[in-house]
């Protein structure tokens, strides 16, 4: 028999990646989704089943007989009943239902730097969540992106738009403070290499290349041919812009939380590369595609036809 492995949000950005890498290794899949209902790409090649977190009896059984549980559930801001303590609490119930149904490993997505002591409850969350990965008594891999690119990803992504769509843009502070981004492909093989190995590992997922937050905008005009002029401002001002711009996307562009992260040096952690995907590089081939369309973190994880508010 093949192994089983059980991936949270198999439709959403990353975890599409993964599971296709998965099924080229011979694993079986099964997916918990918040949208059991929508268009499974992978046809019968994938279960789908909820999550049912208010359900912890049925979510053992559905884990039962995985080998595996990749987790990438988590959510980028609070919204509406959803927030950082109840994305803990739902991943704490998963945790404890992949242990008691058996499950012999576990591969949990984190974020890089994350800590106990932090004001960020981004980071706090994803922290004591690492610890209840470690307390369950399970192997695992502990996995630490920082910014993951990709077509279909949103930071970079709307980095282009912006840039190819007004005349200026807003650098908040002196733009020194840096970036390790990752290719998702990349970040998938972390993943699907971790289901494949046996012992403990906590991993920054981490590319070639480094850059300070000036250069990455710079880097980005330059691929698509935008002028666009770069104005430093404050953080403050820069974050009252953005808010200003989700209003009129309906979107949330980048929260207080996620400026704070950025502008503290937390997406650029020390340590070899584990990705082997430069940015510029790809950028130079995507360049007609990139930044084409505005990328909604709410239309993305909060519409009906929407995966999981998962990587």
């Amino acid at each position: 028999m093949k192994k089983l492995v059980v991936i949270t949000g198999a439709f959403s950005y990353t975890g599409k990646y993964a599971t296709r890498l998965l099924l080229s290794r011979g694993y079986r899949v099964r997916t918990l989704t918040n949208h059991p209902r929508r268009e499974n790409p992978f046809g019968k090649e994938v279960e789908v089943f909820p999550y049912g977190f208010d359900e912890p009896d049925r979510l053992r059984e559905t884990l039962r007989g995985a080998s595996t549980l990749i987790n990438t559930y988590w959510v980028r801001f609070a919204r509406g009943d959803t927030t950082f303590g109840t994305a803990v609490q739902n991943t704490r119930t998963l945790i404890a239902a992949a242990r008691d149904a058996g499950v012999k490993r576990i591969v949990h997505v984190s974020i890089a730097n994350p800590s106990i002591e932090s004001r960020l409850g981004y980071y706090r969350g994803k922290a004591e969540l690492e610890q209840a990965v470690i307390d369950s008594g399970l192997s695992y891999a502990i996995v630490r992106p920082t910014v993951i690119f990709g077509l279909e990803d949103i930071l970079i992504n709307n980095i282009a738009w912006f840039v190819r769509t007004f005349p200026v843009f807003g650098i908040p502070g002196d733009g020194r403070y840096a970036i390790r981004p990752i290719f998702v492909e990349d970040m998938a093989g972390l993943l699907a290499d971790a289901a494949d190995h046996s012992g403990n590992a906590v991993v920054n997922a981490v590319g070639p290349e480094t850059f300070a937050f000036e250069e990455l905008v710079k880097l980005i005009a330059a691929k698509v041919g935008s002028r666009v002029r770069l104005l430093h401002m404050s953080k403050a001002v820069a974050y009252v812009s953005t808010v200003v711009t989700g209003w009129f996307m309906r979107d949330v562009v980048l929260t207080w939380e996620e400026y704070q992260g950025l502008m503290g040096n937390l997406l650029a952690p020390e340590g070899p590369s584990t990705g082997q995907t430069r940015l510029s590089e790809w950028l130079s081939e995507n360049h007609e595609l990139v930044g084409r369309r505005y990328a909604s973190e709410i239309a993305r994880h909060y519409t009906k036809s929407s995966d999981s508010a998962s990587r």
